[in-house]
């Protein structure tokens, strides 16, 4: 299966438990909006990224699979050659699965994306938008045709390489020095309630607006 391949059975293995994110898939899309902005994060600043998550600690596999997959797609997107791929189920799996993790996939980068810059440039408005409407998609029954299937992969294209538009050219900076972590120095430091009112703001600006 080309999940082996790919790492998705892995990932399943590891991630799919996590009750705080909706599949390994979402969590594989914050990775990449977090290193569309950032460096790479190390072991130690994945764990204090999760704790912003309310993520439970994970086990030291896990960990080591996460900042290993970092690497791999910071290297991907900073060489701008088109060959980044998001972590999704293979096509053995059902339509509908693979619409869902499309849309986990596309809602994770959005909240990675938003959580570690703390701000869009004009110029990513309309990227950050596609991906939120593609995180909004629904699957319904009558989709499960061979237009579905079309469809399916029209927006498998269409939204893949936009988080290589959103590195290209923007200069990394430091994981210590992201948004996201200063968000976790402020709420050690036990700051005022305005400064967690503009942690949460950030969270729900960059947030996919979901139907109901």
């Amino acid at each position: 299966m080309q999940d082996d391949i790919s790492g998705w059975s892995e990932w399943f293995r590891n991630f799919s438990n996590i009750e705080e994110i909706s599949s390994p898939s979402e969590l594989h899309g914050l990775l990449t909006g977090i290193v569309c902005v950032t460096n790479a994060p190390t072991e130690t600043e994945w764990q204090q990224i999760l704790e912003t998550l309310n993520v439970p600690e994970l086990e030291p596999a896990a960990l080591s699979l996460l900042t290993d997959e970092s690497e791999d797609v910071a290297h991907a997107l900073s060489e701008d050659e088109l060959d980044y791929l998001p972590l999704l189920p293979d096509d053995e799996h059902l339509l509908q699965e693979r619409v869902q993790a499309l849309a986990d996939w596309c809602a994770g980068v959005v909240l990675g994306f938003g959580l570690a810059s703390g701000h869009i440039r004009s110029d990513e408005i309309e990227l950050i938008e596609h991906l939120q409407d593609v995180a909004a998609v629904e699957f319904e029954d009558s989709d499960n045709d061979e237009e579905g299937e079309e469809s399916y992969q029209e927006l498998y294209e269409f939204v893949r390489l936009i988080p290589v538009s959103l590195s290209v050219g923007r200069k990394k900076v430091p994981v210590e020095e992201s948004s996201l972590l200063q968000n976790l120095h402020a709420k050690s430091r036990q700051q005022t309630v305005q400064t967690t009112q503009n942690a949460s703001a950030v969270v729900e600006m960059f947030t996919p607006h979901r139907p109901s």
